[in-house]
């Protein structure tokens, strides 16, 4: 999940053979809590390239515990799931960031997942694959996903977890925050040929929450870096662009969006923020703009007497004026 320390370079790389699912208890404030993990496709993802990618995770810091990790190489996309001891049956969707060079998340669940299962939510982490891997949908390729992941929920609604198909959101950070927004705008558009029943279902959130986000692939606010990764070869492409810059033709059935950055971030420009503030209101949607002073690249600083900024409950506030958590 986000964080301010940046990625090191030179880090341990290794495979990682992915068991089908994993399950971990929580202890201490988590009692109760579990995870488990599985891969989103019922055979292998879409449009796989050739040679196949071979899956790599690196560690974010050499001192980080041994969940901190990142993939720079994504081969079964997987969702993980913290299952809260009392769930109220809403679920979120969370697409991590990473500037689309890596996916930094781990294995057994992330703080913000546990902090919505606190609150009673069923959490949903994506681990999607990357576009410089030349998957054949190119920067449509971590979309692919993200749909993918949202049909799988509601499928396993109220069988395989407790959640209601109809009170799933989604949120996104840095530019897992592109990846949410684009979701929450293009969740009707076909991007893979159905796999199985699940692909009958809405790929829609009821309600989308983006944070410090990497939003426009434009000159005005862009993050070189994402853009880079994601368009490859067309980055300097204005049609390209225009096309994955997710401020734009935002369609009217758009769901409700929480925008939320820092006013310090020295990675991504809050350009971005504000370009997808002005887009949504520009389209008649719903939507709340939240600048918080100081934090970086990742949720806002503490206050000085060291009191944290609530900035979850800020969002699940303005949330159940939309409908969700419910």
């Amino acid at each position: 999940m986000p964080t301010r320390r940046s990625l090191i370079a030179g880090s341990i790389a290794a495979s990682f053979a992915l068991p089908a699912t994993v399950r971990a208890a929580a202890a201490g404030a988590d009692e109760g809590v579990t995870v488990d993990r599985f891969p989103i496709w019922p055979k292998a993802p879409p449009g796989a390239p050739t040679p196949a990618v071979i899956e790599q995770w690196v560690k974010r810091s050499p001192n980080g515990g041994v969940d901190d990790i990142a993939w720079p190489h994504v081969a079964s996309p997987m969702l993980t799931v913290v299952k809260p001891a009392k769930p109220s049956g809403a679920a979120v969707l969370i697409c991590p960031g990473g500037g689309y060079a890596r996916v930094a998340v781990g294995r057994t669940g992330g703080a913000i997942a546990r902090d919505f299962a606190a609150r009673g939510i069923t959490a949903f982490e994506l681990l999607y694959r990357l576009p410089h891997d030349n998957w054949a949908a190119g920067p449509d390729t971590p979309l692919q996903d993200a749909q993918r992941a949202m049909r799988v929920i509601r499928a396993g609604a109220g069988t395989r977890w407790p959640v209601d198909p109809a009170r799933v959101a989604v949120t996104g950070f840095s530019a897992g925050g592109h990846v949410a927004a684009r979701l929450a705008s293009r969740s009707a558009l076909a991007t893979y040929q159905p796999q199985d029943a699940a692909d009958r279902l809405s790929a829609a959130p009821l309600v989308a929450g983006l944070f410090f986000p990497v939003i426009t692939m434009l000159d005005d606010g862009v993050h070189a870096q994402s853009r880079r990764e994601l368009l490859g070869a067309h980055a300097a492409d204005p049609e390209w662009q225009q096309r994955y810059s997710a401020q734009r033709d935002l369609p009217a059935s758009m769901p409700p969006s929480f925008v939320a950055c820092n006013g310090d971030d020295p990675v991504v420009p809050f350009r971005n923020a504000m370009l997808m503030f002005e887009a949504l209101k520009a389209a008649k949607v719903a939507a709340e703009l939240t600048v918080f002073e100081k934090g970086g690249h990742g949720p806002p600083a503490n206050h000085k007497d060291g009191t944290p900024v609530p900035w979850l409950d800020l969002f699940l506030t303005w949330s159940r004026d939309h409908g969700w958590p419910g």
